[in-house]
């Protein structure tokens, strides 16, 4: 089991359809960390109608709750399935605005981590996905651009199979102290 001296957060983050899933679990499951899956996708299923604003606040609400659990643990490294920055990027991409309290959560909840996964797979269509072809490039700009607004550490990730979890792995190893 792989021992670190301080809790260590990594966020995968990135548009639709990129891998983000496979990627935090894979990336767990080979550092034996704790995986906190996507709640948005979850909560969004379960809606008997469209999202609002009202709903995609409730998410990012739960996603601190997520957040601060991991502190509570025993837990050392967890890999979280999205964060605040997805949230924080849809509700400017559907509603226009977003809540006044969201800036201070993304500041007083640190990832370690960002690795941004880069739209090199092909979409894949579901009930919950909405943002396929050039929206997926438009919204990966979004990311990066929150990221470097922010100072957060980040990689982008790409690659197929293979290929695209070995370069999170090299982050990994390259930019987190383990």
């Amino acid at each position: 089991m792989l021992q670190t001296k301080k809790q260590i957060r990594i966020a995968v983050t990135g548009p639709e359809s990129t891998g983000k899933t496979t990627l935090a679990i894979q990336l767990a499951e080979w550092y034996n960390g704790q995986y906190i899956p996507e709640f948005a996708r979850e909560y969004v299923e379960k809606l008997p109608r469209h999202y609002t604003y009202d709903d995609v606040e409730a998410i990012a609400k739960i996603q601190v709750d997520q957040y601060l659990a991991t502190k509570s643990t025993s837990g050392q490294l967890f890999f979280f399935d999205t964060w605040l920055i997805i949230t924080k990027v849809w509700f400017n991409w559907v509603f226009g605005k977003t809540p006044t309290w969201l800036e201070d959560k993304i500041l007083a909840c640190p990832i370690d981590l960002f690795l941004l996964c880069l739209p090199d797979l092909p979409w894949e269509p579901d009930p919950v996905r909405e943002n396929g072809g050039e929206n997926r490039f438009k919204l990966l700009d979004q990311y990066r651009n929150e990221l470097h607004h922010y100072g957060f550490n980040f990689v982008e990730i790409g690659g197929i199979g293979e290929a695209r979890i070995q370069s999170a792995i090299d982050a990994m190893n390259n930019r987190v102290q383990l």
